[in-house]
């Protein structure tokens, strides 16, 4: 990655008027305004669907994507919303956080007025694209679709609160399913189609100008998904009850004293290994497909990786075991040739995760924020940063830079940033946070949206081990202009960026 600069924006916190941000002009006009920004990279977070807790690091499959992106504007000049269908729902009162009860109310309700007019409609062509779709994406698709139609036909519990038959996928029970829900199946395998056409098209718009999309995957995928329903053998799993033996988190440490409880299964690294990591290189493939580069989160899980007994109510009794290490990555390369990886290798690294990542050649990560601990010396300083990094102002999981600096950072700290970094009320502090990872030697810089807009604590978009308030702020319309980018023009002109 050659010296540039980002963005983390996601597309959930695009501004307009569908109560979550869509693939719509909001997104192009974004896009313009990071194309006169100077940046490069817009970096966002997982695109694929939610479901309990609203976190994009939860979805129900590792490969769909969030239906809540479709853009109703888009599907009206296409002739497949009329006005009438969508234009006088209410999809939340508040334009700066996203009302996540009130769009499932509303957004399936409109999703399905689509589905209906669809198949009424007598164009050939979008018809026939459909069926193309299906085809090349059956290896995931087919499993999806008919998770989600069983589980709306479950009342939405997990699929392990399903009749035992279709529970353990008995080929009778699959079959019956497949023909009572042949069009709730339908439904949900044509809303994956208008997400990644819409999809592909915002993408390719923004590659024309030049700037490339940083996807981001999680490492595990939730218990509650088509991924562990279709295919079970996969994961640390009881034969005989399909509960989990062991699920993942992460030990005790400064930050918590009973460490985090993610509570996702953990694969069965052997049974991948036996099927040439063939369930990973599709992922890592998809997701190039998606993206010009994708984030891997908690990389250092690949080496070794936090278990838990199933059960337990912290991750306390927990024990570190060995991962595939750069077995996996060799497999995937030999696949897939070189591949585009950013390594979250953020938390508890030993020598072993250190030398394993340097083993892969992706970049890790430095968090500025992270940096001034006035306790003890950083390497997240930037005179520690060596060029194959991305250096971040910060991510999803910590507070903005004002949100730190005016509240939540400890005084001595925040002292210790404002001496290193030689910031000034004159200069704007959060320019001159901007400023530190910009001037560093990391080939590719990185600043929160918030950051850019110098938004505090409120803006926030997650606070790690909680449940409830995440994943809902929203810039505001307008916000973000000529005068901001020309502003990002100027730092990232200077330090050699564009």
């Amino acid at each position: 990655m050659e010296r540039s600069a980002g963005v983390i924006m996601h597309i959930a916190s695009l501004p307009g008027k569908f109560g979550i941000g869509t693939f719509g002009k909001e997104a192009y006009e974004y896009v313009e305004f990071l194309f006169k920004s100077g940046l490069k990279y817009w970096q966002i977070l997982p695109l694929g669907q939610t479901g309990y807790g609203d976190s994009p690091y939860q979805s129900f499959s590792a490969f769909a994507g969030n239906p809540y992106f479709i853009d109703f504007d888009i599907l009206n000049k296409e002739g497949i919303l009329n006005k009438e269908d969508y234009v006088n729902e209410n999809y939340g009162d508040n334009e700066e956080y996203i009302d996540y009860g009130r769009l499932y109310e509303v957004k399936y309700i409109v999703l399905k007025r689509a589905y209906e007019n669809f198949k009424k409609l007598n164009n050939i062509d979008l018809k026939a694209k459909f069926e193309e779709f299906t085809k090349e994406n059956d290896s995931w698709l087919d499993d999806y679709s008919l998770y989600m139609a069983v589980k709306g036909r479950f009342g939405l519990v997990s699929w392990q609160e399903w009749d035992e038959d279709i529970k353990k996928r008995e080929p009778e029970a699959i079959n019956r399913y497949k023909d009572e829900l042949s069009d709730e199946i339908g439904f949900w395998s044509f809303i994956q189609f208008l997400f990644f056409r819409q999809w592909n098209e915002l993408k390719s718009y923004a590659n024309e100008k030049g700037i490339n999309i940083i996807g981001d995957i999680p490492i595990y995928v939730a218990e509650d998904s088509a991924d562990v329903w279709s295919n079970p053998e996969a994961y640390l799993i009881y034969e005989d009850t399909l509960k989990p033996i062991s699920v993942a988190g992460c030990p005790p440490d400064a930050f918590s004293e009973t460490g985090q409880l993610w509570g996702n299964p953990l694969y069965d690294w052997n049974y991948m290994e036996k099927t040439g990591y063939k369930w990973w290189i599709k992922r890592v493939e998809e997701s190039l497909k998606l993206y010009d580069v994708v984030r891997i989160d908690h990389f250092r899980g690949f080496e070794s990786y936090w278990e838990i007994p199933y059960g337990e109510d912290t991750a306390i009794n927990g024990k570190w075991v060995k991962g595939p290490g750069i077995k996996l990555f060799k497999a995937i390369k030999e696949t897939l040739g070189e591949i585009n990886v950013i390594a979250e290798d953020l938390g508890y690294l030993t020598d072993e995760v250190i030398d394993f990542l340097q083993e892969t050649g992706f970049p890790g990560m430095k968090v500025l924020q992270f940096a001034f601990d006035a306790r003890e010396e950083s390497n997240y300083l930037p005179h520690t940063y060596t060029r194959n990094c991305i250096a971040y102002t910060g991510t999803h999981d910590n507070d903005t830079f004002r949100g730190w600096f005016e509240l939540t950072g400890s005084k001595s700290d925040v002292e210790y940033c404002k001496e290193y970094l030689a910031l000034s009320e004159e200069e704007g502090y959060n320019w001159g946070f901007i400023r530190g990872a910009w001037s560093s030697v990391a080939n590719v810089s990185v600043a929160l949206m918030q950051d850019f807009l110098n938004l505090g604590n409120e803006t926030r978009v997650n606070f790690p081990s909680t449940l409830g308030n995440n994943w809902k702020w929203r810039a505001k319309e307008g916000s973000y202009n000529t005068e901001l980018a020309d502003k990002i023009y100027k730092y990232t002109k200077m330090y050699g960026r564009c």
